[in-house]
């Protein structure tokens, strides 16, 4: 058996690539939008992907789930499980999909998959159990668990009501996943356990940084199924308290993966701009320039009006999918060699239409010419001491809602930066906003949006420490 994590740092996703090594053929689980990678990295291993699954309808990004159903000409098996509005709408009808129920099997050479209904994150969400025949297996090696067993986690069953926004689910899910929870325990404890995501991922609240573990690992040492132990109620509460606020595109994601998202075929090539083309094109409605350089300072001391700086870090796809609506066309400005990364992010995030690029040097070419370009005031907390209590100036902190109440800034507003976007309404038109967050990261992407959007702007470029957390 040929057996492949392939992972997505920035997103921290994890894809499975097996394989049967006697008869050549390969099934992916999980794979984002640009297919190619796999393809890639099976012809490498003398492999051909002829099959496809998925253990969910997922929100963090776009499924390549239907691109290798249309494109490579693959076997498809998707959950049957859930209910009807849980269900796969692109793939009614179609030949080529196996929708499966609990406890049902598939196989691909010497290869064995078992189908385990395993709900609470999603309510059709499939785990699949893994067993190697070819080698004289009987029983399953692992267990293939998406978004249901994380290390030291359990994937947040809240997400179909803050994400998706289905009032009086998250109580409800929650309690179904208790249920899938209390299966673990009766898994072997040599079983390993291969996660759909990793630390990072917004999937969950505490997931542990090793990539995969075992059911006996989880059972003596992960606080989500110790929480179990506690009994239903109890498991509830501690599952939904302290969950981050999802990322504002998830609901989008996962109504896109639901109906089918379109084709990306191959990827976009984005053509090399010029001083003059980038300032032309960036001044065209509904054209975002995402600026990506790495140092925050070089961004507010001067860069193109309206631009959103994000940069091409981890946060990277999840500032993209939050920030810049799916029908924009957009510009980035990264280097050669980042160009291709930067696209395929996107891409996973259906931002699908990038039409240029510029390399960073670009912007000291275009103040050279005479442009002018747009900066944003840079402060510490020192200062925001001064303007305390001036009516003119309004505390905003990006950070997650649990950090913020934890400490905070006397009168702060919250907003975490990544459902900021969505409630713009919340804020004042007529004071300067100071944004915050814990270093300044999250700050200046979010000061980014706020100047795009037309509010006044002050980005806090300083350690919210402790010693100034006593203001609060």
């Amino acid at each position: 058996m040929y057996f492949r994590q392939i992972v997505d740092t920035r997103l921290a996703q994890h894809a499975y690539l097996v394989g049967c090594e006697r008869t050549r053929s390969a099934l992916v689980i999980d794979p984002e939008r640009d297919i190619d990678r796999y393809v890639e990295v099976a012809r490498a291993a003398g492999l051909r992907i002829t099959a496809v699954a998925e253990t969910h309808i997922h929100a963090d990004f776009l499924s390549g789930c239907l691109e290798f159903v249309e494109r490579e000409g693959c076997q498809a098996y998707l959950s049957g499980e859930g209910g009807p509005d849980w269900q796969y709408e692109w793939a009614a009808g179609r030949s080529g999909v196996t929708l499966l129920k609990d406890g049902d099997r598939f196989g691909l050479g010497g290869v064995s998959f078992q189908a385990v209904h395993t709900p609470g994150h999603t309510p059709e969400h499939m785990s699949f159990l893994v067993t190697d025949r070819a080698a004289g297996a009987k029983e399953p090696m692992g267990m293939i668990t998406g978004d249901f067993v994380f290390v030291g986690d359990l994937g947040r069953p809240d997400l179909l009501e803050s994400a998706a926004g289905l009032e009086g689910e998250m109580e409800p899910s929650a309690r179904r996943l208790y249920a899938s929870a209390l299966g673990v325990f009766e898994l072997p404890d040599y079983l390993r356990i291969w996660p759909g995501h990793g630390a990072g991922s917004a999937c969950g609240k505490a997931l542990g940084a090793v990539p995969d573990s075992t059911a006996g690992y989880e059972k003596r040492y992960s606080p989500a199924l110790e929480a179990v132990r506690g009994g239903e109620d109890a498991f509830v509460e501690y599952i939904l308290g302290g969950q981050p606020e999802p990322p504002l595109y998830f609901g989008r994601m996962k109504e896109l993966n639901r109906r089918g998202p379109p084709l990306v075929g191959s990827l976009p090539e984005p053509p090399l701009l010029n001083a003059a083309e980038l300032v032309r094109l960036a001044g065209e409605e509904d054209m975002v320039v995402v600026d990506t350089r790495p140092n925050r300072l070089e961004y507010y001391q001067g860069h193109l009006p309206g631009s959103i700086y994000a940069p091409l870090n981890a946060s990277f796809p999840t500032l993209a999918g939050c920030y810049i609506e799916p029908e924009s066309r957009t510009l980035l400005l990264c280097e050669y060699h980042e160009v291709e990364e930067a696209v395929r992010c996107l891409v996973r995030v259906g931002l699908d239409r990038v039409v240029g690029w510029a390399p960073p040097a670009a912007i000291a070419e275009v103040a050279a010419d005479g442009v002018r370009l747009a900066s944003t005031e840079v402060i510490d907390f020192a200062e925001v001491d001064r303007r305390a209590g001036d009516p003119r100036y309004q505390v905003l902190d990006v950070r997650r809602a649990t950090e913020f109440a934890e400490a905070s800034i006397d009168d702060a507003t919250n907003i975490a930066h990544t459902r900021l976007a969505a409630r713009l309404e919340e804020l004042p038109r007529d004071r300067h906003l100071l944004v915050h967050c814990l270093s300044g990261a999250r700050a200046s992407a979010a000061s980014s949006l706020l100047e795009r959007k037309g509010f006044g702007v002050s980005a806090i470029n300083d350690v919210f420490a402790p010693a100034y957390r006593a203001l609060g």
